[in-house]
């Protein structure tokens, strides 16, 4: 992260139409404990809704660190986000994201509504960052199919909230986990995971082994290779992972990169699905189970905490499950590095295929669900010119199936997902003789989705491409120019969006979008 003096921070967070949930400043947080006020429905907009959509702003006149921050509401997590690269002239920004799936919480009273971001302020870091958060409510009901219906009630796998929800995981040999009692009339389960990565493994995907570092004496701790995959265990038994995406924050490989545009996710970290229904049948007894996470080849430091979303049936007090098939090998992890002094060259190759059915006999008959995914991943890293010239290139693609049959065999939801996130980074660093070095990046990155739920499907394309240089003396920026484009589409059977926005030095030169299909 780039280091600069810290401002204060405004946070609000209000219902639309109604009335505002939250308006704070974060003032000097550091070893504090997170912000927290009351929530209740606007009585004005009563549930059931349609759509909930959050609101979140936040601004700040003066410099600060790109800080990591999240909100919570009785401890589940509904947005992770980070602040906006610092200008003189100041910075705020504006998140809209479809939290409907958290319905069941929005619709209780005097919920906790919690907010954590660590800010320092003293005689150096001055400003106050402010932030508000909002829920836009929609009453009409709709309809939807049984895969996205929002869960009946939704119960966090997080800490205790003195320092914020999330655990922060610090070594590859911790793991965190709660104690959960689930209702026994739990027909469907899915556990969502929120992740971010900081310290020494904010680029993890970057990182060298640490056999490197030791043989060139390097003062950095930023090793372990280039490979993480965060897993979620009931009972220790390991029962789903992601690997997650290389979110770049406003501060990360190359600041001027991010002005006035920000990575992709840096805003909204993305969260990671885990269907558990196959795994139902081990824990409809009525008896505490531990639900835990963890991160392979984790190092300082990672915030994790996870939502476990339950579907009932309301016709039954117990429904019975049984898993049928859980075919989970481990990872298959293949490494080979090969260096001498500070060149040299690393990959790292990983794949992973995992097949589960489970069946739910409910008040409606019997519902068997199978979840079949797997990955695959490759990650190349090179040292050139006595390691002036870093290359960094790594691809990882995804795929996902769940099949939902009743009774008699006949197909209730057939969901597919496909994910591909490619990333390259090529670095260049030149030092001069008053202290002072030179970096010159090249940087491209793809969050590429499609998802077919029966009839209906969807397809989503953001690209970033970005280049500059930047001179950095201490912890900070004396200089530089960067440029960045990007390019974001979206396709489904009803409607087609794309918007192209390219910046260069901290403006925008371009600035188009569209509702036109391309033939």
């Amino acid at each position: 992260m780039r280091k600069f003096p810290r401002k204060r921070i405004r946070a609000q967070i209000y219902i639309y139409l109604c009335h505002r949930v939250l308006h704070h400043c974060f003032a000097h947080t550091i070893d504090s404990p997170p912000y927290t006020t009351s929530y209740s429905p606007p009585p004005c907009c009563p549930a059931p809704w349609s759509r909930v959509v959050l609101h979140f702003h936040a601004r700040c006149k003066g410099e600060q660190y790109d800080r990591i921050a999240a909100i919570w509401i009785a401890g589940a997590e509904i947005l992770r986000t980070s602040t906006a690269e610092p200008t003189a002239d100041g910075i705020f920004l504006n998140v809209r994201k479809d939290v409907t799936r958290y319905s069941s919480l929005f619709a209780k009273s005097n919920l906790d509504l919690t907010m954590m971001l660590e800010n320092i302020v003293n005689t150096v870091h001055r400003r106050l960052p402010r932030y508000r958060h909002s829920p836009l409510l929609q009453r009409d009901p709709g309809s939807r199919g049984v895969n996205e219906s929002p869960a009946d009630l939704i119960i966090p796998i997080s800490d205790d909230g003195r320092r914020g929800f999330w655990f922060k995981l610090e070594e590859e040999k911790s793991s965190f986990s709660r104690k959960v009692r689930i209702p026994r009339n739990t027909y469907r389960a899915v556990l969502e995971l929120y992740v971010s990565f900081h310290g020494n493994d904010e680029f993890w995907y970057s990182n060298p082994p640490t056999s490197y570092i030791t043989a060139n004496g390097l003062a950095t701790e930023r090793g372990n290779g280039a490979y993480r995959e965060v897993y979620a265990t009931i009972d220790g038994q390991v029962v789903g992972s992601e690997v997650p995406f290389p979110v770049i924050f406003t501060g990360g490989i190359n600041p001027l990169f991010w002005e006035p545009m920000v990575a992709i996710g840096a805003f909204n970290l993305p969260s990671y699905d885990i269907d558990l229904t196959p795994f139902l049948g081990k824990v409809l007894d009525g008896k505490e189970h531990v639900f835990g996470i963890g991160v392979v080849k984790g190092i300082s430091y990672w915030l994790v905490n996870a939502n476990l979303h339950l579907w009932l049936d309301h016709e039954s007090k117990v429904v019975h499950a049984n898993p049928v098939v859980h075919h989970s090998p481990e990872t298959s992890i293949e490494r080979q590095e090969g260096f001498r002094g500070l060149d040299g060259s690393f990959d790292v190759d990983a794949e992973q295929e995992t097949h589960i059915t489970g069946w739910v006999m409910t008040s409606a008959g019997n519902i068997t669900t199978t979840v079949s995914q797997g990955f695959s991943f490759k990650n190349f890293i090179k040292f050139q010119h006595n390691g002036s010239i870093k290359t960094v290139k790594q691809k990882f693609k995804a795929k996902k199936k769940v099949k939902v049959i009743d009774g008699k065999g006949e197909s209730i939801t057939r969901l597919k997902v496909r994910r591909r996130y490619p990333l390259r980074v090529v670095t260049t660093t030149k030092e001069f003789l008053d202290g002072t070095y030179r970096l010159v990046t090249e940087l491209s990155h793809i969050l590429n989705e499609k998802h077919v739920s029966g009839c209906f499907s969807k397809s989503i394309t953001n690209a970033q491409n970005s280049k500059g240089w930047i001179d950095v003396k201490g912890h900070s920026v004396v200089s530089g120019q960067a440029s960045t484009t990007q390019n974001y589409s979206y396709v489904d059977g009803f409607m087609c969006y794309s918007r192209n926005v390219a910046a260069s030095n901290g403006r925008i030169v371009l600035d188009n979008s569209t509702f036109v299909c391309e033939l």
